[in-house]
């Protein structure tokens, strides 16, 4: 693959990286056969010691591209490329969630103390666009040097449309799908987190956080709740009336930085679906979940009956049953029968279509 980003000739990666973001070096086999010795005899597998940065350095592991837009000092947006983002609360909380990691001394990093807000933006696996997103990633380039050439657009998001007076990072227009975020500072004790003092490159502290905040000398994890969610009405009607094959936007997947000079991604392809097995439970199971629920709310057999292929797992079928409950609660009603589940129905129907 032709290389995307080379460092000078003249710079070596580990003068201006620390430690703990270099590629590590290359890894010996523990026995002449090349497998590990503590392996049975006969396996097909060989082993890799797990290294600083393992997710690029001993595996080959999947992970989103995105640019991540923050505030500078001066109310202005800049952006950063980041792949170490996943999904952090997706149900039964208060909020939704993802968790960003990141270098702490990082542009990203030191605005989201500071300014708490940032817009996740997702953009599309052409060529140029992932060029752009390695240049904006060289390390130590100040918000000005990064954003002088910026090759996208930036349009004002939805929080900005609700709140004429506040100050929020700008949203990429050609993102496919972008997400409006607030650091959620207050969890693991990171609100009294300060940026870095002038001339640092990292944090010396006595105690580091375990999730949120601060987490080590050189990294940072942030924990950043969901505001807004914003989408090019294409996928968005995808989403809303039904996914097929074609539907899906054009994401890049990314596999980090490695053999020192290049970033490799691979392009978006047709997804296959697999069908999930049909599986159905008895009214008798769905009753029993139903019976745990601390509620005075009680369902007909004729209502329980519609949820017999709801999956009973520790998450779904309850999540379900209390999604009803609160409904009956909130109209004051005791017994739920077919009617009422209809009507419950139909009001997921109109949210999801919201």
């Amino acid at each position: 693959m032709k290389s995307l980003f080379k460092l000078p000739a003249r710079l070596d990666p580990a003068k201006i990286l620390p430690a703990d973001l270099l590629p590590a070096k290359s890894h010996k086999a523990k026995s002449s056969s090349g497998k590990s010795s503590g392996l049975p005899h006969g396996s097909s597998f060989t082993e890799l010691r797990a290294v600083d940065n393992f997710y690029q350095t001993s595996l080959f592991f999947p992970m989103p591209a995105v640019l991540v837009s923050t505030l500078t000092d001066e109310g202005k947006t800049t952006c950063g490329p980041y792949s170490l983002l996943a999904p952090f609360y997706v149900a039964g909380k208060e909020y939704y969630a993802f968790m960003l990691e990141c270098r702490n001394s990082s542009n990203t990093a030191q605005n989201l103390i500071k300014h708490k807000k940032c817009v996740i933006n997702f953009l599309d696996d052409e060529r140029k666009t992932f060029k752009e997103m390695v240049r904006l990633g060289w390390p130590g380039d100040t918000p000005a040097e990064k954003m002088k050439d910026f090759a996208f657009h930036l349009e004002n998001g939805l929080r900005k449309a609700e709140d004429p007076k506040g100050t929020y990072p700008k949203v990429i227009s050609e993102a496919l799908q972008a997400v409006e975020c607030t650091w959620v500072d207050t969890l693991d004790g990171a609100q009294d987190d300060g940026p870095l003092p002038e001339g640092a490159d990292h944090y010396e502290l006595e105690k580091y956080h375990d999730f949120n905040g601060i987490t080590s000398p050189y990294g940072a994890h942030f924990v950043l709740r969901i505001d807004k969610i914003l989408m090019k009405p294409r996928y968005r009607d995808a989403i809303v009336n039904g996914v097929r094959a074609q539907d899906f936007p054009p994401l890049p997947v990314d596999y980090g930085y490695r053999d020192s000079k290049n970033f490799w991604y691979h392009k978006h392809r047709r997804l296959l679906p697999e069908l999930l097995p049909q599986r159905q439970t008895t009214v008798q199971s769905v009753r029993y979940a139903a019976n745990r629920l601390q509620t005075d709310v009680q369902f007909t057999d004729a209502a329980l009956e519609k949820l017999v292929k709801v999956p009973r797992i520790f998450i779904f079928l309850p999540t379900v049953l209390k999604g009803c409950v609160s409904w009956a609660e909130e109209n004051n009603v005791k017994l739920i029968d077919v009617e009422q589940m209809d009507i419950i129905n139909d009001r997921r129907s109109k949210e999801k279509n919201k």
